[in-house]
């Protein structure tokens, strides 16, 4: 077996070689239509109206004004909009959001929460009625406001259980030589996708159709059914492109909107969320306040670990960012103790996005073995090598593969780590500090069962047929190498077609597990396929079809710790005088599963770097006293531009999992895991000042002490 400078496996086939995305010239050529594009005949569109207090009561809602105005065919509201369904477990194993469940109520949980949907024969009639109508609110106190002591946290299970514990904690930090005990805090971050939610509703022959842009056709289309009393099969949802998604685009608000218009209106029905009612209706991360407790030996071995997390979620629906949860996986220590806490507010729901629980978790927990590392005088690299678990610290599972080492070994070399002077605040580029930094990320590598139909054609061509989601990720392409691969056969000579939940059941584009549980099914779909081919099946002019399920194949995996992992190194440029952070260039080296097609897993990559380089420096929602968010935009809300990230690079060593048919296992995730730390880290070698609350903005470097020398101060 051959490999390449960085241990990867030389390409074979298909898989493994760099491939444009089979559907990139539609996109750019505006062939491709998006959610929001598609023509209807018929089509009305409906526009939201959100609550303009935080906490109370609608008491009157004034439509007939509105009703008179030109073009507009309805109101929806509490009083005349169709009941549904919320007392149910979704295809994630939780209730869904009551944010969905729109106008069933009077209550008014938080600020933009939608009181109405105006409907109208175009979008700007939909909008000049919806901002007309009137609303009047009962208002009652309310408590927006998250800090570290809230009398309101309670522990909180989510998608892992709350705590974890084994050991005496306090006797092993009693009897460490060299202990940590800090606090840090995240803001809250929003997804703000390029491509806004957007949906279309119509009932075609008694069968509700929804043309959508979300993460899981199958997903939208169980909620809808149940939400509306309707046997699935009476419900199809359709998402062929979607111009991001990053965790929030499941069901929401407008899909539901729509639905109801539609069947109150009986014709297509639009949705469209604004750029602003994004921010109030298609969920956030929540800030984290966490606190991280290391006791080592002077060797700097853990002895002792505690991570503590806690995040706001609205006062309806309980959604926890499980913060400690990376330390359940990363480290160990005979003293081990974790946990998520969450606490009530008067705010809209937070939700899943880019790596929950991880991202802000691994700002915490690595910014934590920096300072270990500092006290202890050991090399921030070396220390991290040195407390490598065996088996899961928690769960005690061995691990399928563990390739962090490998990660930190290569990644140090090619980065010019040996040549680091470890003192912070001595190295200088003109009125510029510099300095570097490095941080471990994982990432779990799970699979959900998929359905798959592949069809032998008559023309000698293949189809594949699957409710996957391209979310912008290249899926359909790493799909389209996969099956080539499985049925030895050119790539041209296959077509995938996706985003269509009449395909079957499929996992969603989300937890990095999208294209690992498709390639499953489309594997497992190939292989007996060309089985029946081989017997000497003559293909009729309809085809061939065979379909296939992973459900029993999933279920028989062995218990193991499955993860991808990765070490990132970033150097960054600070001026003291203005506050400035620059980060001059930033290295990932990702043990990621078989790479599937390493130009569109680049790209995911480093676009999860940038992500984390922003949520190290810029990104931050603020919330006023009632709740609602100082510019909500993307004016206000800041985010990495081109200028931020001027050397970002992405690579991987070999790691294919044994497990799995094609040895994949995500790469969605992985990126942005560790690399907020690793920023912060580098800007504590570049100045000696510890910034433990993200983002580091120009005031935070400002105000921060500056040491004199040597020594690190706090901020």
């Amino acid at each position: 077996m051959t490999t390449t400078t960085t241990g990867r496996t030389a390409a074979r086939g298909a898989v493994g070689t760099a491939h444009t995305r089979v559907e990139g010239r539609d996109k750019v050529t505006g062939a491709a239509r998006y959610a929001g594009e598609i023509p209807f005949a018929g089509l009305a569109h409906g526009w939201l109206v959100l609550s303009t207090v935080t906490r109370g009561r609608i008491r009157s809602i004034d439509a007939d004004p509105v009703l008179g105005m030109p073009g507009v065919l309805g109101v929806l509201h509490h009083g005349n909009a169709p009941r549904v369904d919320t007392d149910f477990i979704g295809m994630l194993g939780i209730p869904p959001d009551p944010t969905a469940a729109v106008f069933q109520h009077e209550r008014v949980p938080h600020a933009g929460w939608p009181v109405a949907l105006v409907v109208a024969e175009t979008p700007e009639q939909a909008r000049e009625a919806a901002e007309a109508l009137v609303v009047t609110y009962d208002v009652e106190p309310h408590d927006t406001a998250l800090t570290a002591g809230h009398p309101g946290a309670y522990p909180a299970d989510g998608h892992m259980p709350a705590e974890t514990a084994k050991g005496d904690l306090a006797a092993g930090l009693d009897a460490s030589a060299v202990v940590v005990d800090e606090e840090y805090t995240t803001p809250e971050e929003h997804h703000s996708m390029m491509e806004p939610h957007a949906a279309t509703a119509l009932w075609d022959g008694g069968r509700l159709e929804v043309v959508d842009s979300n993460q899981g056709t199958t997903w939208v289309q169980g909620e809808l059914a149940k939400m509306f009393s309707l046997d699935e099969s009476a419900v199809r949802v359709r998402s062929e492109h979607i111009g991001g998604g990053f965790g929030s685009k499941g069901l929401r608000a407008h899909q539901v909107a729509a639905v109801m218009a539609a069947t109150v209106l009986h014709r297509p029905v639009r949705v469209v969320m604004t750029r602003r009612q994004m921010f109030s209706l298609a969920g956030y991360r929540s800030p984290t306040a966490q606190r991280v407790r290391l006791g080592a030996d002077a060797g700097g071995r853990l002895r002792a670990l505690e991570h503590r997390s806690l995040n706001q979620t609205s006062a309806f629906y309980e959604f926890v960012e499980p913060g400690a949860g990376v330390a359940r996986v990363m480290y160990d220590a005979d003293a081990h103790h974790t946990a998520n806490h969450v606490v009530r507010l008067d705010v809209p729901s937070p939700t899943f996005m880019r790596a929950p629980g991880e991202a802000p978790g691994s700002f915490a927990i690595e910014s934590a073995l920096d300072e270990l590392a500092e006290r202890c005088g050991i090399d921030p690299v070396e220390l991290r090598l040195r407390n490598e678990p065996e088996a899961g610290p928690v769960s005690g599972l061995p691990f399928s593969s563990r390739n962090l080492a490998a990660c930190f070994h290569e990644g140090a070399r090619r980065f010019g780590w040996a040549d680091r002077d470890p003192r912070p605040g001595l190295r200088r580029d003109g009125r510029w500090l510099l300095g570097t930094g490095t941080a471990a990320a994982s990432f779990g590598a799970g699979a959900g069962p998929s359905t798959a139909l592949l069809t032998a054609e008559a023309d000698g061509t293949f189809t594949v047929r699957i409710a996957a989601a391209d979310i912008g990720t290249g899926a359909r392409t790493a799909l389209t190498l996969v099956a080539a691969d499985a049925l030895e056969v050119a790539p041209e000579q296959v077509r995938v077609r996706i985003g269509d939940s009449d395909f079957g059941p499929a996992m969603i584009a989300g937890g990095s597990m999208g294209t690992r549980s498709w390639a499953w099914a489309i594997t497992a779909a190939a292989g007996e396929l060309r089985e029946r081919l081989a017997l000497g099946a003559v293909v009729p002019p309809e085809g061939i079809t065979v379909r296939s399920d992973t459900t029993e194949a999933l279920g028989a995996l062995a218990q193991k710790e499955r993860h991808s992992y990765g070490a990132q190194f970033a150097e960054v440029a600070v001026d003291t005088a203005t506050g400035e952070v620059r980060v001059r260039r930033m290295l990932g080296i990702f043990a990621a599963g078989r790479i599937v097609n390493p130009l569109t897993a680049r790209n995911q990559l480093v676009g999860g770097m940038v992500w984390g380089i922003s949520m190290a420096l810029h990104e931050e929602a603020v919330r006023d006293r009632t709740g609602g968010l100082y510019g909500p935009d993307l004016a206000a809300y800041h985010v990495a531009t081109h200028a931020d990230v001027p050397d970002v690079e992405a690579d991987w060593v070999d790691d294919p999992d044994p497990d799995d048919p094609v040895g994949i296992k995500g790469v969605g995730e992985i990126g942005i895991v560790g690399a907020a730390a690793a920023v912060a880290n580098a800007v504590w070698h570049a100045t000696g000042v510890r910034h433990r609350s993200l983002p580091i903005r120009p005031d935070r470097v400002l105000s921060a002490a500056v040491p004199a020398s040597g020594g690190a101060a706090g901020a």
